[in-house]
């Protein structure tokens, strides 16, 4: 219950200019689909989720590829892709409606397809980082970036220019793997349910943006992995409970609270 009532006063704190809202023939129908690649649950792993394009893994079934086309492709698109000949591309990679960014081991081949796919108003940025598994060192959206605290100054240079956002080194509960203990939309974040009330404020604050605490995949702390969402669309681990995905629903602006747990019973299969 106090998670509750802390989770409405910092909506209330956010930021407007942060919280866009989606179009308007988005909004009747958003809300949280669970999906799964091949086997697993964890769907962050395996794709990325922006704005403006979604990247995801080859090698996938149908049912996840048509789950995701399903609700993405008549808006942005959906592309199929490798780094450094891994299929983990939500775990290596890190993007909003501006840039992606991609480490070091992507090929000059890969680096060609994303390019030749992407939007034109998106940078695709190689960044030469020892952390090389960005997508766990780094949580943004089109406006903020956390990012792990051991980060190189070179590359939260790159992440500021590419993303043109504003970059904060800052730990989730401790966590400094960020990406994997948090995901940032537009209009809120979620972040792992151990992350004390007093950290999740302060946290909330600096980055004028609001946070809930919470879990996915049956209580899994590992928020990045379980959850995939953008400004109108959110996608969570087949294991993920209605609860769970009515406080995803909720803190994306996904739908109202009430349609929020109607809709957590449909899934994708």
């Amino acid at each position: 219950l106090a998670q509750a009532i802390l989770s409405q006063a910092l909506l209330a704190q956010a930021a407007p200019h942060l919280c866009r809202t989606p179009p308007a023939h988005l909004r009747s129908s958003a809300m949280a689909v669970r999906a799964q690649f091949e086997s697993s649950s964890e769907v962050g792993v395996f794709f990325r989720l922006t704005n403006s394009y979604c990247l995801c893994a080859l090698g996938g079934s149908e049912n996840f590829y048509s789950t995701l086309e399903a609700e993405l492709s008549s808006h942005i698109p959906v592309i199929h892709a490798t780094l450094g000949g891994t299929r983990i591309v939500g775990r290596v990679a890190v993007g909003n409606r501006h840039g992606l960014l991609v480490p070091s081991m992507a090929t000059e081949q890969e680096m060609m397809h994303l390019r030749d796919n992407l939007p034109e108003t998106v940078t695709v940025q190689r960044v030469e980082e020892r952390l090389s598994a960005l997508g766990n060192c780094i949580a943004c959206n089109d406006y903020i970036a956390l990012v792990h605290t051991d980060l190189d100054k070179e590359t939260e240079e790159v992440i500021a220019d590419t993303l043109q956002v504003e970059v904060f080194r800052a730990t989730v509960g401790q966590n400094t793997l960020v990406g994997s203990y948090c995901v940032l939309t537009n209009h809120g974040g979620m972040v792992h349910a151990r992350m004390p009330a007093q950290d999740m404020e302060e946290l909330s604050r600096m980055i004028q943006l609001p946070l809930v605490a919470g879990t996915a995949n049956r209580g899994s702390d590992i928020i990045g992995a379980g959850v995939v969402a953008n400004d109108w669309a959110a996608f969570c681990g087949m294991q993920t409970t209605a609860t769970e995905i009515g406080v995803v629903e909720d803190i994306f602006r996904l739908q109202g609270a009430a349609p929020a747990m109607q809709s957590a019973l449909i899934d994708a299969m």
